[in-house]
């Protein structure tokens, strides 16, 4: 880059996790290309942090993302830092997913008063999360358990059960360890338990797609992680659900391969179904085609009609 070339100017929203995740971002960048490459961070609000509705009552996936977009396009920013499980499968042509680093830990977490794990929450225990894919899931392990619908950062939803509000929270591990409070962790959720959502501990970074620094910052992708969240994102297109639908999906290297688990629930998680499919890491985004057919197929296109309806 020339020596007097402008900043790459990242756009984050301004909660404490985000910012974290657009620092990393830019260290990794200075890690990578020095002053070569100069970077500076700007927040943009958006819809998701000024509105405090559900996000089913404010429009799901995208509350979080389409003002980062429109910044891109407008060109307040040259590159925005998204959480991936926010970003919409689909998007305005005239941008790309330029990069999408190593993924953090992928699991759930919970966070109780007194450290108890799932199974060690009394009946009728208050647990916390505005997700309807962690409510269904953990409903159809723990039906007895009270749901609070709950959202805010990560220092809100944990005061709440600080001040024994609420029983226990359910938070993303990777948020937490990125913010360094995994001691707070009172246990790990199995993964195939309560599936992640499509996307879940990854970041996703979006770019025009005519700005000339696109293959600088593509340098950061981790090839393996962009195959799993590939396919976990075509399962997710292919069922054409957001957040208000509970849609769970993992996919992750196996064998020398790429296995992706993916579900689709009822809200209070009294049916469901998911399947499994395996294949190479190369066929990353038919696989998650193939799965959201075979789910469909298998009873999970009534649960989505009837979410819909």
């Amino acid at each position: 880059m020339p020596p007097d070339a402008p900043p790459l100017v990242i756009g984050t929203r301004g909660s404490p996790l985000a910012t974290r995740q657009a620092g990393l971002v830019r260290d990794a960048l200075a890690g990578r290309f020095g002053d070569e490459l100069p970077t500076e961070i700007r927040v943009v609000r958006t819809q998701g942090d000024v509105d405090r509705r559900s996000l089913s009552q404010i429009g799901g996936q995208g509350v979080f993302t389409a003002e980062l977009e429109r910044a891109l396009l407008d060109g307040r920013v040259d590159l925005a830092v998204h959480s991936l499980k926010d970003l919409p499968t689909t998007m305005d042509p005239r941008l790309r997913l330029a990069a999408v680093p190593e993924r953090e830990d992928v699991r759930d977490v919970l966070v109780s008063r007194g450290g108890a794990g799932l199974d060690d929450l009394p009946a009728g225990a208050s647990v916390a999360t505005g997700s309807a894919r962690r409510r269904a899931q953990l409903a159809a392990v723990r039906p007895d358990l009270a749901f609070v619908d709950l959202r805010g950062n990560v220092d809100t939803r944990l005061a709440k059960v600080a001040a024994g509000e609420v029983d226990a929270v359910v938070l993303a591990a990777a948020g937490l360890r990125r913010l360094g409070r995994e001691a707070e962790i009172s246990c790990h959720l199995d993964p195939l338990t309560v599936l992640p959502a499509p996307g879940q501990g990854a970041l996703g970074l979006q770019m025009r797609a005519d700005d000339g620094r696109v293959g600088l910052v593509a340098a950061l992708s981790h090839p393996p992680t962009l195959a799993a969240v590939t396919a976990e994102r075509a399962f997710l297109a292919g069922l054409g659900g957001g957040c208000g639908t509970p849609i769970g999906a993992w996919g992750r290297p196996e064998d020398g391969g790429l296995r992706v688990d993916g579900a689709v629930l009822s809200p209070d998680g009294r049916d469901s179904t998911r399947d499994s499919v395996r294949g190479p890491l190369e066929a990353a985004e038919p696989l998650g085609a193939d799965l959201a057919g075979r789910v469909k197929a298998g009873g999970g296109q009534a649960i989505l009609s009837a979410c819909a309806a």
